[in-house]
Formats: C-alpha cells, sequence, structure tokens
C-alpha cells in the first residue's frame, strides 16, 4: 500500500484551517470545504484581515493556541503584516498566563518592526512582572522601553516600577537609586513618585529621608498633595511623634490644604493612645470648622480613648456631640460606652444607654447585656440584674450560658432565699425559648434548687 506523505505546506495549511474552525463560531462556510494549499491561502489573504486575526487571537483562553495562530497567519501568507493591535494583545496575554519567554520574544519582534507602541503596554507588563513577585524583570522592562523607536519612559512608567519595587523591602534602594536618576531617562518624578517612596521609608522606619523627600518636593516645584502630609503624619505617629504630626496639620491648614478624613483618624488614634484626650476632642470639634465633618470612625475613636482612661462621663459628652452634629451613633459606639460605664461602676447609666440603643432601633450584643448584668451582681442588685434579664427575653434574645450561671449563682448565694426565689419567678414569667440556653444552666438551676429544698428543710 503507497504510503500518503503531504507537504509541509499542506500541513501548515490544514492546522491554520482547523485551529480556525475551532477557534471561531462564526467563521466563514467555505473553509469547511477541502483547500488545496495554494487556494487555502489565497482565501486566507482575502477573508482574513489583521483586524479579524487580532480579535480571534483576543477572543482565545488557551495563550498557546494564540500564539500559534499569530504564527500560522504570517507563515502562511508571505505578504501578511499582524497589526500592532494584535501584537499588544498577544503579549499581554502571554504575559498574564506567565509565558514570559514567548512574550519578551515577541516583544522583540514588535521592536524590529518599529511600530509605534502605546506607553499602556510597558505599564501592563511591569505590572505583569509586579504581580509575579519577580521585581528585576519589571526593571528590566522600565529600561526596555528606551531600546524602542520613539518612545520614551513616562512618569506613570516610573511610578509603576516604583511602587512594584518598593513592595519588596530588599528592593527599596534600587527604587530610591531609580527616583533620583530618573532625569537620565528623560522623565522627572512627580507628587505621585514622592508619595510612593516617603510611604515606603516611612513603613521602613527611616522617617529622616521620608521627611528629606517631602522638603526636596518644594525645592524642585512639585507640589505636594494631601496624601503627601497625610503619609509624613502617619510616620511621625507611628515614631508616637504626635506633636511634631500636629504641627504638620497646622502647616497644612496654613498652605490651604483640607486633610482628609483618614489624616484625622491617624491623628486622633495617636493623640488617644498617648492619652492627650483633651487635645484629640479640640481636634474634633475642629475639624467641621476646617472643612471636614467628622464622621462615625472619629468619634468612636474619641470614646473609646475617654473610655479607656476612665472618664466614661466625657464620652457621653462625645456622644451627644454625635447626634448634635447630625452623625447618628452605632452600635459600636453604644457598646464601647456602656461597657466604659460598667467598667466603673456607673451601671445605672449603662442602663439608660441601652435603652436609647432599642429606641434607636440597634439591638445590643448579648455580651453587652452580660456585662451589665454582671455589673448589678458585682453591686449585690439583683432585682436590676433581673430586670435586664427580664428585657431579654421580653425582646426575644438569647442570654448567654454565662450570664445565667451568673445571675443564678448570686440568686442561689444570697441570704434571703424566699425573696430571691420570687424575683426568679418573676423572670421566668417570660416565655423560655429553646435558644434562651436556660438548660445549659441546669448546673446552676441544680444548686439552686437544692438550697431551696435544704432552707425548706430547716424551716420544717
Amino acid at each position: 500500500m503507497k504510503c500518503c506523505i503531504h507537504s509541509p505546506s499542506f500541513i501548515i495549511n490544514s492546522y491554520w484551517k482547523t485551529a480556525i474552525i475551532r477557534s471561531s463560531s462564526s467563521l466563514p462556510q467555505n473553509l469547511n470545504q477541502k483547500h488545496e494549499p495554494s487556494s487555502f491561502s489565497s482565501s486566507t489573504g482575502m477573508g482574513w484581515s489583521p483586524a479579524r486575526i487580532q480579535k480571534l487571537i483576543a477572543s482565545q483562553t488557551d495563550p498557546l493556541l494564540a500564539k500559534d495562530i499569530f504564527d500560522l497567519a504570517a507563515f502562511s501568507q508571505p505578504n501578511f503584516h499582524h497589526s500592532y493591535s494584535t501584537y499588544h494583545t498577544l503579549i499581554l496575554k502571554l504575559g498574564r498566563s506567565h509565558k514570559f519567554s514567548l512574550m519578551q520574544s515577541l516583544l522583540t519582534r514588535l521592536k524590529s518592526q518599529n511600530y509605534p507602541v502605546s506607553p499602556s503596554l510597558f505599564t501592563q507588563i511591569i505590572q505583569i512582572y509586579g504581580d509575579a513577585q519577580l521585581p528585576d524583570k519589571a526593571l528590566q522592562t522600565f529600561y526596555k522601553i528606551l531600546e524602542f523607536v520613539n518612545t520614551k519612559p513616562l512618569p506613570k512608567h516610573l511610578n509603576c516600577i516604583l511602587q512594584v519595587l518598593v513592595s519588596h523591602r530588599n528592593y527599596l534602594r534600587p527604587a530610591f537609586d531609580l527616583f533620583r536618576s530618573a532625569h537620565r531617562y528623560g522623565v522627572s518624578p512627580n507628587t505621585q513618585s514622592y508619595n510612593i517612596l516617603m510611604r515606603a521609608f516611612c513603613l521602613n522606619g527611616d522617617l529622616s529621608i521620608a521627611y528629606s523627600l517631602f522638603n526636596q518636593m518644594f525645592k524642585r516645584d512639585v507640589v505636594p498633595d494631601v496624601q503627601s502630609y497625610r503619609i509624613l503624619m502617619q510616620g511621625l505617629c507611628r515614631k508616637s511623634q504626635v506633636n511634631k504630626a500636629i504641627d504638620l496639620l497646622e502647616d497644612m491648614l496654613n498652605k490651604g490644604f483640607v486633610p482628609d478624613t483618614l489624616s484625622y483618624t491617624t491623628l486622633l488614634n495617636s493623640l488617644c493612645r498617648k492619652k492627650k484626650l483633651k487635645e484629640a476632642y479640640k481636634l474634633l470639634c475642629r475639624m467641621k470648622v476646617k472643612g471636614c465633618n467628622p464622621d462615625i470612625v472619629h468619634y468612636n475613636t474619641v470614646i473609646l480613648g475617654f473610655c479607656r482612661e476612665g472618664r466614661a462621663l466625657d464620652a457621653c459628652k462625645v456622644l451627644e456631640d454625635m447626634t448634635f452634629n447630625g452623625c447618628l451613633p452605632n452600635l459600636v459606639s453604644y457598646r464601647t460606652l456602656v461597657g466604659g460605664l460598667c467598667d466603673h461602676g456607673m451601671y445605672d447609666e449603662a442602663k439608660k444607654y441601652i435603652e436609647q440603643m432599642r429606641y434607636y432601633g440597634f439591638s445590643p450584643h448579648f455580651s453587652v447585656f452580660h456585662v451589665l448584668i454582671k455589673g448589678f451582681c458585682n453591686v449585690g442588685k439583683i432585682e436590676e440584674a433581673c430586670g435586664v434579664l427580664e428585657n431579654m427575653l421580653k425582646h426575644g434574645e438569647a442570654p448567654h450560658l454565662g450570664t445565667w450561671v451568673e445571675i443564678i449563682n448570686r440568686i442561689c448565694s444570697v441570704e434571703d432565699v424566699v425573696t430571691t426565689e420570687d424575683v426568679l419567678k418573676e423572670v421566668l414569667k417570660v416565655e423560655i425559648k429553646l435558644d434562651t440556653r436556660i438548660v445549659e444552666a441546669g448546673a446552676g438551676l441544680a444548686e439552686y434548687m437544692i438550697m431551696k429544698i435544704r432552707t425548706r428543710s430547716r424551716n420544717s
């Protein structure tokens, strides 16, 4: 039997035809017919423009198949030239699939074609290498821009590579070197460039370098923005230099900048940690005057600061300010305040704020109730504790096991068993559901029943 041997051109054209048919559901019907090599090449040249090839490649999920289509389109037609869009699409497809050697090979071919290259291509390649944790390759890409005709690095390329490099602590120095030598490559650092490096040096603990960069901006006619100030304020606060951060805020305001909410959050947090609560409250009051309305985070930060230092009544004043200024307290506000009041024995005040929570539609967490019930029990106010528990049950809320154990043990330990038994009966008039977890407190109930039996035995 005679073996049938196909010519290389026939194999290439057959593969090209198969790749297209598998890749597209909207191909010309004549591709489903048999073609001689010459006629297939002709129909391909007539029916498939560079734009259609680009769309076909873009639609591929398999980057290697997309690369085969790219090669076969050019190989099958001597006069066929891919568009720049096709190169751009395939380079990114290969890069995002981590086919880096193929991506670089295609980039070299693109350079040889002398196409005008869009700046976004290099930005995306740098980011691809950054996402792949390959800072060296990203840096090489920045220098590769210079090899292309009529192409030079732009500030966005510089910022992109700086962001990639500083995300790796070992590359902070190369990032700084590139920043300082950027003018050699025809690109000048902008405000974002300075911000990237300032943040990196602050996080690295090199506050002096960050400060030097900040001052350098003014000398080089680069205008800092709100973020520039915030980055440096955050760095100062991390070093517990909150007074310098406040001075920087004043400088910022004097220069006409309006600090953003995050800048104020940073300063308020730092002041509260340093126990400078008077200064924190003053800053909170000044915010609205300076063009930034305090939000729930700012108020809650100061409330927490006062409560931590045993100044729960001052925290109550902050809560009142919130409502007056149109910022409604949230669950965190009340939970922090109730906890602070209970920590310092102000249980009746705490109970009022729980009632206020309910009035505004908040459902207190069972831990809030637990703190209050435990507090009343600790000062011997068993009836008040039972009243809080009863209120919980009326609203269908399940006390925690610890709450049941706390109140039952207290009831069982008092001398006037008859009175406390009446109190417990009042509590238990409320409908008990499975989720109240009273069954889990069985040990405490058993002790209570034993004590009651013993008491009755003595009386008889």
